[in-house]
């Protein structure tokens, strides 16, 4: 049973049985049927169809949770500085040992500078152009 519309007819002890077998762990308190016969969907098929598996979202939880980072795809040595225009305005961004430095505070990602300079979600690699646009 892979959709919702097939565990529709399921019980919630069934449901709930799957739950756990899937996940390892019971269901939060208070979830919904509804919602929980989704969740027993998307886990099975993720975990028929080669999806993320629950213990990879565990381990990326974790280091989210702990504030550890992931090595981006674009690496800049300690010395590297970045420039960018922006609307008539210079933007320079210093790579440092812990992050980067912009107008004398430090950030952890460049995205978060992007975002800093324009008030929109930007990738920050991409925004200074170290990522092309495809």
């Amino acid at each position: 049973m892979t959709s919702a519309a097939e565990l529709q007819d399921l019980s919630r002890a069934h449901l709930v049985n799957r739950y756990e077998q899937l996940l390892d762990t019971p269901p939060p308190k208070g979830l919904s049927t509804p919602l929980l016969c989704r969740i027993v969907a998307f886990e099975t098929q993720a975990a028929e169809h080669g999806g993320p598996g629950v213990r990879l979202r565990k381990q990326l939880r974790s280091i989210a949770d702990e504030g550890g980072t992931i090595n981006p795809t674009v690496h800049l040595k300690s010395d590297a500085r970045l420039v960018r225009d922006w609307n008539g305005v210079t933007h320079v961004v210093d790579r440092i040992e812990n992050g980067f430095s912009y107008r004398d505070k430090t950030y952890r990602s460049l995205s978060a500078i992007a975002k800093e300079i324009t008030g929109a979600k930007w990738s920050g690699p991409r925004f200074f152009g170290l990522k092309g646009s495809t």
